[in-house]
């Protein structure tokens, strides 16, 4: 009898040590992979933990700030009047849409030397896919859409007699 109990307790203790194991490694998990997004006014305004966290940060591209050397690219981030400059030191080159003026989201630390070390970027440029104005599909420059040009009359307006 006391076997079969000792193999019960052997088996739970076995099956608390891995249930533990996994816990740990979600929770780790977690912990890696969160970012909290800030804008470059909130960055600069908050404490010394902003150096502990994980942060997206996102803003303008100034033109002619971008210097490239592989995958290792300064730049500098700009929003409303405030600037951040950027090092990214990523395993993978910027994305095609990375150019000046282009919108970019920039992901990993700020450090105390007033630089944000960013591991991973994104950019985009919306005006790329947008109709030229003029164009078919175009919002007309007073932000609403084009009016029906289509009237419809009554029979007793139109003047037809039947």
């Amino acid at each position: 009898m006391s076997s079969e109990i000792n193999k019960y307790l052997k088996f739970g203790g076995v099956t608390v040590v891995i249930l533990v194991a996994l816990g740990y490694l979600a929770y780790t998990g977690v912990q890696d992979s969160k970012s909290y997004y800030v804008t470059i006014k909130e960055l600069r305004g908050m404490d010394d933990g902003v150096y502990a966290k994980r942060l997206r940060v996102a803003g303008n591209v100034v033109p002619g700030s971008i210097k490239r050397t592989g995958t290792h690219v300064e730049f500098t981030l700009k929003e409303l009047d405030l600037t951040l400059p950027v090092v990214y030191t990523g395993t993978e080159a910027p994305p095609d849409t990375f150019k000046d003026d282009s919108q970019a989201l920039a992901e990993g630390s700020f450090g105390r030397d007033g630089v944000f070390h960013a591991k991973q970027l994104q950019a985009k440029c919306a005006s790329k896919y947008a109709p030229a104005p003029g164009q078919p599909g175009a919002t007309p420059a007073g932000g609403e859409p084009a009016k029906s040009m289509t009237k419809v009359e009554s029979s007793a307006t139109s003047g037809v007699v039947n």
